[in-house]
């Protein structure tokens, strides 16, 4: 339920909590080098690749993202829903870091947390962005301020690190870092800034379930498929050469990434199906999802979406995603996601208004009930057809006004396999 007190009234109280919090905890983020990772989409996958690289090269991480945390040897599951948590939370858990003996924090930072001074006080040695396209115009009301609320990760770093591949890449190198990393799948190196490091990708080579490619002469293998899994692999490489850790030791780290959490999530089966699980929350990840199933899928295989949208976010960018999954889907089923104090009918629709070549209970279905709506893609399947559910990822709770629900696709989906 949204809130009648000012969004800027709310953020000046941020930031004295903020300002407390240092103190309380001793200005923690002082004594250890923090990694603060932005971007709309594929922070996640990148916070997790830093920290396998980090640790290969023999040093001892914290991690804070989406999906979980970790300190040194112990980890264990977000299941906050926030990305990047209180100011009270983030002092804390860098104090912990400290205390557990770490000496990078690798740290996920939503626009949210950087808007609302959530991370103020946080000394940040390096700052990475991964793109920035549609989401949270709910909060932020334009890109352009969307754009701005990310430029505060790069106010006061050692080194920034930015995916050339992105829109307006400039305005985030145009910072004040010794150090700058520019990285890519296609630009030319006679069109980038001078003063920044190109780390590119070439000789690409993408598989069903993996891919290839080369950072000048060493070969990267991953086992986590798409072009953009490459650009997180990329700016991991950055900050790891920024840590002065070398290419093969960087690769050998990479390679042993075997899965992702919630994020291109394989649900094993013996009924011959490809069942995918992944975050995609936004126009830009389903759009990216979508083009790579199109290209791996097999002859004849038909391709099935669950989905919905989230309630109380960007409500434009629903009939956008409809009009995305309509594109590439052969049957769709719509359901509940998150709806929070929102109509989840309501919400439904909006993202059904998106959706014109589909005919209603033969291509396209309306289930509210999401265990429903799984089970009915199931019974759709036969051997060989693709099953694509986003929106939750590896989430462990669906948020439906004042409840959080248990609730995680990928075990809801095993348990119906089971029946």
């Amino acid at each position: 339920m949204k809130s009648l007190v000012p969004q800027k009234i709310k953020n000046l109280y941020h930031f004295f909590v903020a300002a407390f919090a240092n103190f309380i905890f001793g200005f923690p983020s002082k004594s250890v080098k923090v990694i603060g990772v932005t971007g709309t989409n594929g922070k996640t996958t990148t916070v997790q690749m830093i920290t396998k690289i980090l640790e290969e090269a023999g040093h001892r991480v914290a991690m804070a993202s989406t999906i979980n945390f970790k300190l040194g040897e112990e980890e264990w599951v977000n299941k906050t829903k926030f990305t990047t948590l209180s100011s009270f939370q983030v002092q804390k858990f860098l104090k912990q870091a400290l205390e557990a003996r770490c000496g990078f924090v690798v740290l996920e930072t939503s626009s949210h947390s950087l808007d609302q001074h959530r991370v103020g006080g946080v000394e940040y040695d390096t700052a990475v962005i991964t793109n920035v396209t549609r989401e949270h115009l709910d909060y932020h009301k334009t890109m352009k301020k969307y754009r701005k609320a990310k430029r505060k990760l790069f106010r006061k770093v050692r080194a920034a690190i930015v995916n050339l591949d992105m829109e307006e890449p400039l305005e985030y190198l145009s910072c004040s870092a010794e150090e700058k990393y520019g990285y890519t799948l296609r630009v030319d190196s006679q069109s980038v800034c001078q003063n920044m490091e190109l780390v590119r990708a070439e000789n690409v080579k993408l598989g069903v379930h993996g891919s290839n490619f080369f950072v000048g002469k060493t070969e990267f293998k991953l086992d986590l498929p798409g072009e953009f899994n490459i650009e997180n692999a990329l700016a991991a490489i950055c900050v790891g050469l920024t840590q002065g850790i070398t290419l093969r030791k960087m690769s050998e780290a990479l390679e042993k990434i075997k899965l992702v959490p919630g994020r291109m999530d394989r649900v094993h089966n013996r009924k011959g199906l490809e069942i995918i699980v992944d975050y995609a929350v936004t126009p830009d990840s389903l759009e990216k999802l979508y083009t790579l199933i199109e290209k791996i899928k097999k002859p004849g295989a038909k391709v099935i979406s669950v989905f919905g949208s989230c309630g109380e976010r960007d409500r434009g960018k629903r009939p956008i995603m409809g009009e995305i999954v309509d594109k590439y889907a052969d049957y769709i089923i719509l359901t509940n996601e998150d709806p929070y104090f929102e109509d989840p009918w309501q919400i439904i629709d909006e993202v059904a208004a998106g959706i014109k070549n589909k005919k209603k209970d033969k291509t396209f279905w309306r289930i509210m009930d999401r265990r429903e709506a799984i089970k009915k893609a199931l019974a759709l399947a036969e051997k060989g057809d693709i099953i694509i559910v986003t929106g939750k990822g590896a989430e462990e709770t669906m948020a439906v006004r004042e409840e959080r629900i248990p609730w995680n696709d990928k075990k809801v989906i095993q348990e119906e396999l089971e029946k």
